[in-house]
Parts: C-alpha cells; sequence; structure tokens
C-alpha cells in the first residue's frame, strides 16, 4: 500500500505483516482495487498462483527480476525526495514563481494518487508485465522530458506526466513479487522492498543536494531528473528479459469516468488555492471551489450505479459507512496533508532563509529520514497488536516535533544544524511509527472482501491529501512571505516567519489526525474489530 514517503512527496508502501497468507482476499491492504492484489496471473499448475508452492521464476533470474522491481520502486520514491530539495534551484533556474513550485511537487503526487487504482486494474487487465514495463518506459521519457523542460509550464505538465507514468508501475510491484516468487522467496523480497524504500528516503535528500551543487555538465537542476534515464533503460533491458509474464485468468472493468470524476473533484479544490495567491484570488477560483460539490456528488452517484449494476467503482459508498474506513480517510487525508507541504516549504527557508547549500539543506533533512527508517520496521511488527494506539502516538511525536522546531525557527537568528536535527529526527521516528502501518490498520476494521478496493482508496486519498496540503499551506507559506518582505523583514526572518505560520498548522493536522485514529481498530488482527467476510452491503 503506498503512502506518503519519509521526506515529502511520492510514495513509499506498507509492507503487509503476512507475505505469505495464503488468502489474499482476508490481507489487509491488497484485491483489485489497489493492484496490489493477488489474483493469479498465470494458469493453474505453473507455480505463479497465489499459494503455490513453486516459484514462477528461480535461481538467477528471480534475483535479476526482483532487482528490475525494486530499482524502479526506488527511482519513483527518490524522484520525489528529490525534487523538494532542488524547488530552490529550479525556481531560480526557470524564474519558477511560487504557484509553479506548489504544482511542480502537487502535480506529480495528485497525478500519482488519481492514477494508482486505474493502474492496478490496468494491469490486471493486460498483465502486470506488460504494464509495468510501459510504466518504466513512459517514467523514463517523463523524467527526459522534465529535464528539458523550458520554463515552469513545461515543467509541470511532465511531471503531471511522470505522475501518471508512476500510476502505471507502482502498482504492479506487489503483483509481480507475489506471482513470481514461493512464499519463503517472497517474505525475503518484501524485506528487500522494504529495506530499499527505507535507502530512498534516505539518499533522496542527500543525492539532490550533492547533484544539485555538483553542477554535472552545468546542468544544475536538470541532472535530478537525468539520473533517471539510465536507471530505466538498464531495468528495461533486464525487465524485458528477466521478468515473468503474466496472463491474466480475470478481467476487470476500468471506471475511467469514475477516475476522471474523482480527479477532476481535486483539481477543482488544487487549482484555485495554488494559483489563487498569484491571480488575487479572482472570482473563478471560488467558482472552482464551489464546483467540487457537484462533481464529487456526481462522482459518487456514479459510482452507486455502479454498485448496483454488480460493476467495480473505483469507491464504493457504501464503505464510507464503516466507522474506520471514514475515520481513516479523513485522519489520512490530515496526516499526508500536513507532511506534503513540509519538506517543499523547509528547503526553502533553509535555502533562502538561513542561507544553506542545496547539499547542506539535504543534510539536515536526512536526520528525519533516519528517524523513519529506524522505526518503520518496528512499527509495521507492532501494529498487530498496537495498531491505534501506535498511530495515535506516532501523530503525537510529530506534532510535539512540529512544536520543537517551532521554536528553534522562530528565535530570529539561523538554527545550527544540531538545533534543527533534534526535532526532525524525533519527527521521523514518528512517522515510521504511523505511515507504514496505517493502511493496514484501517482496513482491519473493513470487510475483508472490501480490503482490496478500500485500500486503494485510503491510498489515493492520502496521495490527493498530500497534494493539498502543500496548496493549502503553501498558501499560508507564500501570504506570510510576501507580508514580511513587504515591511522590509531580511530574509532569514521573513522566510522563518513565514514557515513558522504554517507549522501550527501543521501541529493541529497531526492533532486532529489522531483524535480521529481513536476510531479506528485497536489493532491489524482483531477478529472482533469487523466481520471477517462480510460485504459492505450486509454490513
Amino acid at each position: 500500500m503506498t503512502t506518503s514517503s519519509p521526506t515529502g512527496g511520492g510514495t513509499a508502501a506498507a509492507v503487509p505483516a503476512d507475505q505469505t497468507a495464503p488468502e489474499p482476499e482476508t490481507e489487509a491492504g491488497t484485491g483489485p482495487g489497489t493492484g496490489l492484489d493477488t489474483a493469479p496471473e498465470a494458469a493453474p499448475g505453473t507455480g505463479s498462483e497465489p499459494g503455490s508452492q513453486v516459484p514462477a521464476v528461480s535461481g538467477s533470474s528471480a534475483a535479476i527480476a526482483l532487482v528490475v522491481v525494486l530499482v524502479a520502486s526506488f527511482m519513483e520514491l527518490l524522484d520525489a525526495t528529490i525534487v523538494t530539495v532542488a524547488a530552490p534551484a529550479i525556481a531560480d533556474g526557470l524564474g519558477a514563481g511560487e504557484a509553479a513550485l506548489q504544482w511542480t511537487v502537487a502535480g506529480y503526487t495528485l497525478a500519482l494518487g488519481a492514477g494508482l487504482i486505474t493502474g492496478g486494474r490496468v494491469g490486471d487487465q493486460f498483465g502486470r508485465r506488460r504494464v509495468f514495463l510501459t510504466g518504466l518506459a513512459a517514467f523514463a521519457v517523463a523524467s527526459a522530458a522534465c529535464a528539458l523542460a523550458p520554463d515552469p509550464a513545461v515543467l509541470v505538465a511532465t511531471r503531471v506526466g511522470q505522475g501518471l507514468a508512476g500510476g502505471l508501475m507502482v502498482p504492479q510491484v506487489f503483483g509481480i513479487i507475489r506471482s513470481s516468487f514461493g512464499p519463503a522467496a517472497r517474505a525475503r523480497a518484501f524485506g528487500a522492498y522494504g529495506a530499499v524504500l527505507g535507502l530512498a528516503s534516505v539518499a533522496g535528500p542527500l543525492l539532490g543536494g550533492l547533484l544539485v551543487d555538483a553542477d554535472v555538465f552545468g546542468l544544475g537542476w536538470r541532472t535530478v531528473f537525468w539520473v533517471n534515464i539510465p536507471v530505466a533503460a538498464v531495468g528495461l533491458v533486464l525487465g524485458i528479459r528477466f521478468l515473468p509474464g503474466s496472463d491474466v485468468a480475470g478481467r476487470s472493468r476500468l471506471d475511467l469516468p469514475g477516475a476522471a470524476l474523482a480527479a477532476a473533484a481535486a483539481v477543482c479544490v488544487l487549482l484555485p488555492l495554488v494559483q489563487g495567491h498569484d491571480a488575487g484570488w479572482p472570482w473563478w477560483g471560488f467558482a472552482l471551489l464551489a464546483l467540487s460539490v457537484p462533481v464529487t456528488a456526481l462522482f459518487l452517484r456514479r459510482e452507486r450505479r455502479l454498485v448496483a449494476r454488480g460493476d467495480q467503482p473505483v469507491l464504493d459508498p457504501g464503505l464510507l459507512r464503516v466507522r474506520a474506513f471514514s475515520s481513516g480517510l479523513a485522519a489520512s487525508a490530515l496526516f499526508f496533508g500536513a507532511i506534503g507541504s513540509f519538506f517543499l516549504l523547509l528547503s526553502l527557508y533553509l535555502q533562502y532563509g538561513t542561507g544553506r547549500s542545496a547539499l547542506e539543506a539535504g543534510m539536515v533533512i536526512l536526520p528525519y529520514a533516519i528517524g523513519s527508517t529506524l522505526t518503520s520496521g518496528v512499527g509495521v511488527q507492532l501494529a498487530a497488536r498496537a495498531g491505534r494506539l501506535l498511530l495515535v502516538t506516532g501523530s503525537l511525536v510529530l506534532a510535539v516535533s512540529q512544536l520543537l522546531l517551532l521554536l528553534v525557527v522562530g528565535g530570529g537568528a539561523a538554527p545550527s544544524y544540531g538545533q534543527l536535527a533534534v526535532p526532525l529526527f524525533i519527527g521521523g521516528l514518528g512517522l515510521g511509527l504511523t505511515s507504514p502501518s496505517l493502511v493496514n490498520v484501517v482496513l482491519a476494521g473493513v470487510p475483508a472482501r472490501d480490503a482490496g478496493a478500500a485500500g486503494g482508496v485510503l491510498t489515493t486519498v492520502g496521495q490527493i491529501g498530500n497534494a493539498i496540503g502543500v496548496a493549502a499551506l503553501g498558501v499560508g507559506f507564500f501570504t506570510a512571505l510576501d507580508t514580511a518582505s513587504a515591511a522590509g523583514s531580511p530574509p532569514l526572518t521573513a522566510y522563518g516567519d513565514a514557515f513558522s505560520s504554517v507549522l501550527p498548522w501543521q501541529i493541529a493536522c497531526y492533532v486532529v489526525a489522531a483524535a480521529l485514529m481513536l476510531l479506528l481498530p485497536k489493532h491489524t488482527n482483531a477478529p472482533g474489530d469487523g466481520p471477517a467476510t462480510a460485504t459492505v452491503a450486509e454490513r
């Protein structure tokens, strides 16, 4: 299940707690709605169906196939984390304004979130190997287009293309691992997957800062996109040779109009928030915000009709009546909304306010990634026994870390590395306790046969919340920055005041999210938290 990465946008995955469960429909976070399902990809007897003891690939071929999907996952997450550190250099190089910077981050996240569910079902319909390689190739092409972007508008458009390509590629990873390895090897593969994501969270800010500061061949920030090309090329060559084929037994119908309506509703909210400040809050911005209500209503009406016909919707509206799911959606949107804006705004403060280089900014962010990596594995293990308590604790720890950071930033002087590193490390610990387990804890309270669809929607809402957080809190940041700059404040004071103005809102998001998490199941494997076989309609 994909969630926000430990260093900002992009995705990380909550590795399922039971990687060898023989019944795919009872495993939280898998199913046809997410593309992380365990539907058989080959005819019976080949060893690739769920529960088979014979892996679809073995030996060196299996190792290379695993490397291909892990490297692609690493590249996708790395690309998101790199951009947050490179954002000031992008602004300087292209003359990008504040809205363009926000769209560079939020556009990618929104497109990725909108594409995850549809991408999973495309994999079900056309085969995960084919769709994975197509997504990888598209990601490489979009990365090259980002690197060649002549102006901010083209960069934003190509970042959206990257997100859509990621939406095709990411959902296939779990399915490929499940269909390619036997139970024992599968557990090791998922362990390697979690390790790779942890490595990407640590490497992202460092590599981003290093590439920008190194200014390889005078390319500056463009190298953060060019670096994807050779990686993707090697992945494509090896993937074509070693990834196992997939012949999907059951094909699912795509709800493309539903996905388009959901994306349109999100854009109706994002566009006026991101562009409104630059445009002087024109009438059309308020009109779009109002339009998001009927578009959402039209989306829900369509989904109800699909359910009534027995088709597969993007969202079964009946799920909203399940307390764990509706509370989890709200908590996820708030939690990842706070995280979504944090690293972009922190990077702007560090580089424009305190005068740090891109590499120095990456080094400041590193303790956060390290803290998250340290507690991620522990969090997944503890979730089975202390699900909602773990999530509440992690969210409140994040709130405390932001409060400590507020005290440091609001001091009026440039904070030292140590003053910044301590609250950031604490924040990373809180994120590691919460982010990898949130989806599985929520799904423990959802009927098992609806877990796949619920997990896909929950993941998508987290990504959309991330994008809205970039937009909404970005508005507060840039408004405060303009006010401080107009008053003649020096950069350190202006950016410090702007950053300080959004931290209380982020703290509030974490506190409210923690309150909503109290409504979630006590742990991930509590049979009393919800019926194991009842559907939403039966409930």
